[in-house]
């Protein structure tokens, strides 16, 4: 997509019409606990052994740029958000800022890669599940948690945040309870099943130390390094950009958004840097093999062999944690799209609770006829599918730089929202003005740009991954004639 595919004088408000019907329900911890949440998954928990081998200590610093390169995004995100709050926030802003070729396919890129992800946590359920009932058919477990959280989501947003509050509690009181129980052992000096003493000095002997492949290094088993770490640990931050989808539904999106968005960068230092960095101190990284969690290696060697259940009860939660958010991110993205043009006006009702429920059932069904191919097809679903969702958060989060960069251009050529502060100011006067600035503005959306054509190069020297890449092409050129398809209609 051309980044010159811009209107030609600001874009009236009017022209993307979002009519303030949506319940502005969700409160500051609600916001606070949901941004939280979106960054500790499955992904942290089970993901991070294969990060942890491709780099051994030195993922850290993995975690540390990729953090600090999502920290942008959502701040370029949020900073729209809190000046024109919308519900579908990329599509909306896409379509207001930059045009309706862009709404179309943020939105729908969006939409399916969480049905994507969706459709893979229900698929797994079932695992969880069956740990502790192994009589129950994973397809039983997938289609109880479907049916609940859908009906958890028409409940309500103030619903759908409480039980996305309780979620992320569940989450974040076990990667603290680790982190406490390691950090016990190496001030202790308790016994560890290796036999080597708990030190964060372990970081730097043991293995071959902080940098035991290099920054790319290439053996039997493919090329790992600190660079090829990186594309495994941007896929651990999806689900960050949440923070915009609920600006349109938040009490105080001025206070809140901002407060939650900065709130990121110490959330990535305790919860990945801070957790992985103690277990690697307790837990030789090397024997770090993947066959089971990191988190269930270093409650072990805490001596609470219940560890492998408590992880098991914790990922169950993340699961449906993941749904939740996906569902609730796909109904309003529908919604949006519906109120632009680019999805069918039934999309766009919503119910006397300010849900729209149409957006919410026909996400559930398209992501149910998904989950039945998984199990049908199990191969197909997670070797191809799962690459489009993979390079559909690149695809995503380059368009929310596009965007911001796009919304400053309207905002100084004196376009902004009409009930906004920056209403009737133009030039650099507007730009001033704006509430919640992206930090080096002219310089940090070319940076994170840069950094995320690095990650998709990256991507290609993967066998695991270069498919992805493939995929996403092929996405793209899908979007594109879908766009004209529907064009053409009207």
């Amino acid at each position: 997509m051309s980044t010159t595919d811009a209107p030609k004088k600001p874009r009236e408000t009017d022209d993307v019409p979002v009519p303030a019907t949506l319940r502005k329900s969700l409160k500051n911890r609600h916001i606070q606990l949901i941004a939280l949440g979106g960054a500790i998954g499955t992904g942290l928990f089970y993901g991070s052994s294969e990060s942890i081998a491709l780099a051994g200590p030195s993922i850290l610093l993995a975690y540390l740029i990729g953090g600090f390169a999502i920290f942008m995004i959502v701040r370029a995100l949020s900073e729209m958000s809190v000046e024109d709050p919308k519900a579908g926030a990329f599509s909306y802003y896409a379509t207001r800022y930059w045009s309706k070729r862009a709404g179309f396919i943020s939105g729908w890129n969006y939409w399916f890669n969480y049905i994507l992800v969706s459709m893979v946590e229900l698929a797994v359920v079932g695992s969880f599940v069956n740990y502790w009932f192994p009589a129950i058919p994973t397809w039983v477990s997938a289609a109880v948690f479907l049916v609940l959280i859908t009906a958890a989501n028409l409940l309500g947003v103030s619903k759908f945040g409480e039980f996305e509050f309780w979620f992320a509690i569940i989450k974040i009181v076990a990667v603290i309870a680790m982190i406490i129980g390691g950090l016990a052992v190496i001030i202790f000096a308790l016994p560890t099943a290796s036999g080597i003493k708990a030190s964060f000095a372990n970081w730097f002997t043991v293995g071959g130390g902080f940098f035991p492949n290099g920054l790319m290094g290439h053996t039997d088993n493919g090329w790992t390094g600190l660079l090829m770490a990186l594309v495994v640990v941007m896929f651990s931050f999806g689900g960050t950009e949440l923070i915009g989808i609920t600006a349109g539904e938040t009490e105080d999106p001025k206070i809140t958004i901002p407060r939650a968005t900065n709130d990121i960068i110490w959330r990535i230092l305790v919860f990945y840097i801070g957790a992985l960095g103690v277990i690697m101190a307790v837990v030789p990284w090397n024997t770090i093999d993947g066959k089971s969690s990191p988190f269930v290696q270093i409650f072990d060697s805490v001596g609470i062999h219940a560890a492998a259940g408590i992880l098991n009860f914790v990922c169950l939660t993340a699961v449906m944690s993941v749904y939740n958010s996906g569902l609730y991110a796909n109904s309003r993205m529908l919604y949006s799209l519906a109120k632009q043009g680019n999805a069918p006006a039934y999309l766009g009702k919503l119910n006397s609770k300010g849900v729209p429920v149409s957006g919410v059932l026909t996400s559930a069904v398209i992501t149910a006829i998904a989950v039945v191919v998984v199990f049908v097809w199990p191969e197909f679903a997670f070797n191809y599918l799962m690459s489009i969702a993979t390079i559909a958060g690149i695809i995503n989060w380059t368009m929310i730089m596009f965007t911001e960069m796009k919304f400053r251009k309207v905002v100084e050529a004196g376009g902004a929202p009409e009930d906004s502060d920056l209403a009737g100011k133009s030039g650099q006067e507007a730009l001033d003005a704006i509430h919640f600035k992206l930090p080096f503005a002219k310089v940090t959306p070319w940076v994170v740009l840069v950094f995320l054509a690095l990650v998709v190069v990256l991507m290609c020297f993967s066998v695991s991954y270069r498919i992805a890449v493939i995929a996403g092409v092929i996405w793209l050129a899908i979007l594109f004639v879908a766009y004209q398809i529907t064009q053409a209609k009207k």
